[in-house]
């Protein structure tokens, strides 16, 4: 099952909407909750629902432009074989959207109805350009513009650049699994930095409160140490995952969805074990 395309309005949409609910809960928590205990957790809860709505529409509209990739190569290839038989470029790509690319398919048969109502070939497959606006599409479009425009046999541009993406895509699958160790490395450290403050809880800090009652007076008291940790582990936990979704997949957008994984983590320790 492919994920749905994802607007760019739709994503404005989702961090202004978020982020007015956060400013309304920080808001709420510093007119009612200030000096409690549940002030950091308000903190941290305007943090997540503003990041959340972002981070799922980030994740879902990846796999929609990377299904669009992983298809081109089989519609180039199905050009090629088209104008093999003579068939013009507008044709073979009419052609092709009656066939499965995954969701590229919707876009091509868009791009058809398009021409049928008497929009030129250049300008609907520079509109189809726009609406998918991945890497690869915006490099492949100009060079099939040129194509076009130059006449002659075009499968001659189609065969190569079939070649050229489907390049492209195995170096992209090589680079992450080459970098998926990495990412692995940020959620490691950061679970090592939460068992390092259950068990400095466990043992330290509590014998250091008990010591405070005997007449020795402690440095930090465990409520305000289990504050400053918890402020560390919000901060790792939140530049963490940005890192990890650029090492992962190139953007730091793709890291919100590590943000908010990592974040209810750390709560959920220092909630139930610190």
């Amino acid at each position: 099952m492919s994920m749905p395309k994802v607007e760019k309005w739709e994503k404005k949409i989702a961090w202004i909407v978020s982020s007015v609910l956060g400013v309304i809960i920080v808001a709420t928590a510093c007119i009612t909750l200030q000096g409690s205990p549940l002030f950091d957790e308000y903190l941290l809860l305007a943090v997540v629902i503003t990041v959340f709505p972002p981070a799922v529409l980030d994740y879902v509209d990846y796999h929609w432009k990377r299904s669009i990739d992983k298809h081109l190569p089989d519609l180039f290839r199905s050009i090629v074989q088209a104008q093999k038989t003579g068939m013009p470029l507008p044709q073979a790509l009419e052609d092709a959207s009656k066939r499965r690319y995954g969701p590229l398919t919707k876009e091509l048969k868009k791009m058809v109805a398009q021409m049928s109502w008497g929009v030129p070939f250049e300008k609907a497959l520079q509109s189809l350009g726009e609406r998918v606006d991945t890497t690869l599409v915006r490099q492949t479009i100009p060079l099939i513009l040129e194509a076009s425009r130059s006449g002659g046999r075009v499968e001659k541009v189609f065969d190569p650049m079939e070649k050229f993406v489907q390049t492209t895509l195995t170096f992209d699958q090589e680079r992450k699994t080459q970098t998926r160790p990495y990412v692995a490395i940020t959620y490691v450290a950061f679970f090592v930095f939460l068992f390092t403050i259950v068990m400095l809880f466990g043992s330290f800090f509590v014998r250091m409160s008990e010591m405070s009652t005997t007449g020795f007076a402690a440095i930090m008291t465990p409520e305000e140490a289990r504050r400053v940790f918890f402020h560390m582990s919000g901060i790792q936990a939140f530049f963490g995952g940005l890192m990890a979704g650029k090492m992962g997949e190139g953007t730091v957008g793709a890291g919100l969805k590590h943000s908010v994984i990592l974040l209810t983590c750390g709560y959920l320790v220092f909630k139930f074990m610190v």
